[in-house]
């Protein structure tokens, strides 16, 4: 929730670029300078862990941005089979790096081994490789290079060597200005690079600005550093017909300006040190399995979470709340959680509650009421705390000493309370206080979860201010963003004033230009410089950790601002968007990548933050949103009120895709399982299960549910209908079984998309397991359910499989063995005229002690069946199948396309009557109809 950030731009903004533009600025940065000689690689040995180690040495010095740091440490290691690290550092001066504590991992070696010192292991300098069982490490001495290849078919993945035609220099290693490069065939195709709004699609696009740097300007900037800084990218490459991913992650927190030309990509950054990972894949699910194994898997998400949740910037008090939930019931429409924005606190200040307009009493009893229901309440949190000595929660942080300083005092911002200092959570003692903090506030509302807002850090001023003496600030009159402190600018350290401008808010804007200045100081002596862009991250582990220790559930929490590894921790939202039909689209993309970034669960603000949306587009919003796997709608203080039963139109469209979800909770859950086990997205990109066709690899209108879940929404305006990308194989309408799409090529088909349509097709050689739905998904989740087996057409040798993780969502750890779950596969294969279905449990104890079974059991793409049902639990016959009846419907084929094959006659097939316990393996057999 920030206002000010709505570019249009604002005053302030539009004079500042106007000052750098007078100044010279070249914004699109596009003429590269060469810079120096590079380095000459002295000496390289192997390292006590089974590394090696080299010494590198600068060739010709320069001030080019600062002058070069003579004497690098190099440090490389196949850390696993799949990944391999390459350090480079100072080899004389420790430098900053992200904390160890906070992304645990491997300490490299202590400096200085390689310096002036006789070894007896030191390796020839001539050109030379270092294997692992998947990368090769290749090295180059003078101009030192290194290159890493694939070992299966030899391709090169990175090289940075500097050829004279090239644009980009050698290694650039100075204070405050790193530059490495590696070239790119043109057969890559890029992902990743975020957080930002991608105006061409999920794949990046050459010669866009990616630059990583946390900051508070809203998602609907196009191709703008936004609140996340991710800078990993996956590259996918399709040699004669089959694919081969790899992903490389730069962990470096500082600010950098990424420069990708489609032949190659160059790193710009402002500090830190280069410590490359390479993670070899090669198929996109091997490559976020193993990323997601280093920076830490997902976190575990509650069922609830995965219900439908609804927000409003702007509900000023308890009464409309009330109305919300009721209104969501009247209307029929799922609702799980409801939340509020700063409306309830009491001056906008954190774990604070407005004793007129959110009166205590009356909100425990609506939260008792609610909570009765299953219902949840979410509230937000904003990392500054208001500068108030009668403020209990400053009060404490004071005598805790838990700030940001400046100079020795706190360092004085002004966010939504006015003035406000920031917490530094790389303080142990500031995780305790937020910990208590938290603890404290729960005791006085029982909140479910937890927002964590505005912490890229957000700051309504720049530079170095001080409460004004004769005046009031906020004085409570026009927009609360507009800075009301007595600032002046910090430019006179190279910290606040860095050799080399990245492209900060896509006009160069200084680094400490809304946020915390850059030569603040964190604990330990940390610069906010480097610092900066894991603020968000360092605030949802302290907040993670308090809500554990808080009830020993398992926590929710929404943060905006994320880093690597904050996927182990928070869930996501893609921040301030608009209400338009481009805005619309983008959130596919923006959704997509942060599968990649570890952070599966995510979403957009269904019908747009600000302005307001039309009914239409309102319409198409929520069958889109209705599959994020992250669903909530919210809007903006100053937006009219957009709630989906406020149209008729979208409540329908509402009941429509929310209804199909609540249907398909199981299977959500069971991808947070599989998020939460193997790092896979729950929302994927096409290409996810068909990584060898190229015509999927910037495919960003549709989207995968796990690998079996196809949504192809409309996007634009005044259409009824859709023009999907078809991969090939037999796809089932999942709101109309008969209704079977069967290609053989990918194929391009129009699908009609009424108003209150969105197209969901089912794969083939799946099982799906689904439940009845309902209005909430405590609900939801103990009605009956049904396996949907989907059949592929054409074919003689049928098989599908799936399957289904079940727990109690309230503990901490999301595991098997615990007593608390069972894990169940599906398998069915049809041959021979004969139909077999049947399970394999594990730990079937907890599904049976919540009494879930099977009613029904729906096959599709076979012939019907002629003979009576053979069923088996527990290697038990069931000897009376009476009350086990079928229907059958011929399926239809919508695809009037040659590309279809042979499609033959199939049937859908509704097998019900069923009481098969979910904890209990059984088997089931029938005969296929005659003409099958």
């Amino acid at each position: 929730m920030f206002f000010s950030s709505l570019y249009s731009p604002t005053p302030l903004t539009s004079l500042l670029i106007l000052i750098l533009c007078i100044a010279g600025v070249n914004f699109a940065n596009t003429t590269p300078v060469k810079i120096g000689q590079g380095y000459k690689l002295i000496s390289i040995e192997k390292s006590p862990d089974g590394g090696l180690i080299g010494h590198l040495q600068v060739k010709e010095k320069n001030n080019i941005y600062g002058p070069d740091i003579p004497h690098l440490q190099l440090y490389v290691k196949h850390e696993t089979d799949e990944r391999l690290r390459i350090h480079i550092t100072d080899a004389e001066k420790q430098r900053w790096e992200v904390p160890y504590n906070l992304l645990p991992r491997e300490t490299p070696p202590s400096l200085k081994q390689t310096i002036g010192r006789s070894r007896k292991n030191l390796l020839p300098l001539a050109t030379s490789e270092y294997s692992g069982n998947e990368l090769i490490f290749s090295y180059t001495n003078d101009p030192f290079s290194f290159s890493v290849k694939r070992k299966s078919n030899g391709q090169t993945l990175f090289n940075s060597s500097s050829d004279d035609s090239d644009p980009y220099s050698n290694l650039v290693f100075k204070d405050q200005y790193l530059e490495v490069s590696t070239k790119l065939p043109k057969n890559s195709s890029l992902y990743g690079l975020g957080e930002n709004t991608q105006p061409h699609g999920i794949k990046l696009y050459p010669n866009d600005p990616y630059t990583l740097y946390t900051t508070d300007v809203s998602a609907l900037n196009l191709n703008i550093d936004l609140y996340g800084s991710h800078p990993m990218y996956m590259d996918l490459r399709n040699v004669n017909g089959e694919a081969y991913g790899h992903a490389v992650l730069l962990l470096n927190s500082n600010g950098m300006d990424v420069f990708y030309r489609g032949d190659s990509l160059t790193y710009k950054v402002i500090g830190g040190v280069f410590d490359f990972y390479f993670f070899s894949g090669p198929t996109p699910l091997a490559v976020v399995d193993q990323y997601t194994s280093f920076i830490g898997r997902p976190a575990p998400m509650p069922y609830w979470s995965f219900g439908f949740h609804q927000c409003r910037w702007g509900y000023h008090n308890l009464s409309v709340i009330e109305d919300v939930v009721e209104n969501y019931k009247k209307a029929k429409i799922p609702l799980d959680v409801i939340w509020n924005d700063d409306d309830h606190m009491d001056g906008k200040k954190d774990f604070t509650l407005n004793p007129v307009n959110y009166p205590r009493p009356q909100l425990l009893s609506f939260l008792e009421k609610i909570h009765a229901r299953g219902m949840k309440y979410i509230v937000i949190v904003d990392p500054g705390i208001g500068v108030n000595n009668s403020y209990g929660v400053y009060q404490r942080g004071i005598a805790n000493d838990v700030f940001i300083k400046y100079e020795g005092k706190p360092y004085l911002a002004q966010v939504w309370p006015g003035a406000v200092n920031f917490p530094d959570f790389l303080n142990p003692k500031t995780v305790e206080w937020w910990g208590d903090e938290i603890r404290r506030f729960h005791e006085l509302v029982p909140v479910d979860g937890l927002w964590i807002d505005m912490n890229e850090v957000s700051n309504f001023c720049s530079g170095l201010c001080t409460i004004p003496e004769n005046r009031i600030c906020p004085n409570g009159t026009g927009p609360g963003w507009i800075c009301c402190l007595d600032c002046k600018n910090i430019t006179n350290t190279k910290w606040d004033d860095p050799p080399y401008k990245i492209n900060a808010s896509g006009i160069q804007a200084p680094i400490g230009y809304k946020t915390i200045a850059t030569s603040a100081v964190h604990y330990n002596g940390v610069r906010e410089y480097d610092a900066h862009s894991i603020y968000g991250f360092s605030q949802s582990i302290a907040t993670h950790k308090a809500l554990q220790e808080l009830e020993g559930k398992r926590p929710f929490i929404l943060s905006r601002s994320t880093f690597v590894g904050s996927g182990h921790y928070a869930a996501h939202w893609t921040g301030d968007n608009k209400g338009t039909w481009d805005d619309l689209r983008y959130s596919i993309s923006t959704m997509l990548n942060f599968g990649l970034f570890g952070v599966p669960m995510v979403g957009s603000d269904i019908c747009g933050f600000y302005p307001a949306p039309t009914e239409e587009l309102c319409n198409r919003w929520i069958e889109v949103g209705a599959f994020y796997p992250f669903s909530r709608d919210h809007a903006n203080y100053y937006s009219p009120r957009q709630e989906l039963y406020q149209w008729e139109s979208v409540a329908e469209s509402a009941r429509n895709a929310l209804g199909m979800r609540y249907k398909l909770l199981p299977y959500f859950y069971t991808l947070n399982y599989e998020a939460h086990t193997t790092g896979a997205p729950i929302a994927r990109p096409l290409f996810f299960s068909f990584p060898n066709l190229h015509e999927l690899y910037d495919v960003s209108t549709q989207f995968l549910v796990g690998s079996s879940v196809m949504v192809s929404p409309v996007l634009d305006e005044g259409k009824t209908e859709v023009k999907a990308l078809i991969p090939p194989g037999t796809w089932y309408n999942i709101f109309d079984m008969t209704q079977a799409i069967v290609t053989i090529e990918p194929h391009y088909l129009t699908l009609d998309a009424p108003l209150n349509v969105v197209n969901v097709h089912l794969y083939q050689n799946t099982i799906i397991p689904m439940q009845r739905g309902g209005m909430i998904s405590k609900e939801a989740r103990m009605t009956p359910y049904t396996l949907i087996v989907t059949f592929p057409l054409g074919t003689k040798d049928l098989q599908a499989k799936g399957n289904l993780f079940l727990d109690d969502d309230e503990l901490l750890e999301m595991k098997l063995g615990n007593g608390h779950s069972t894990y169940i596969d599906f398998y069915a294969t049809a041959s021979n005229r004969t139909v077999k279905l049947w399970s394999e449990v594990q730990e079937g104890k907890f599904a049976l002690d919540k009494g879930w079974f099977i009613e029904k059991v729906i096959v599709l793409g076979t012939n019907g069946t002629d003979r009576a049902f053979e069923i088996n639990v527990d290697g038990q016959p069931i000897e009376d199948t009476s009350k086990v009846q079928f229907i059958t419907a011929e399926q239809k084929y919508i695809d009037n396309s040659e590309d279809g094959g042979d499609k033959g006659k199939s049937m859908m097939m509704d097998i019900h009557g069923l009481e098969l316990p979910l904890g209990k393996n059984f088997v089931m057999s029938w005969k296929m109809g005659s003409s099958a």
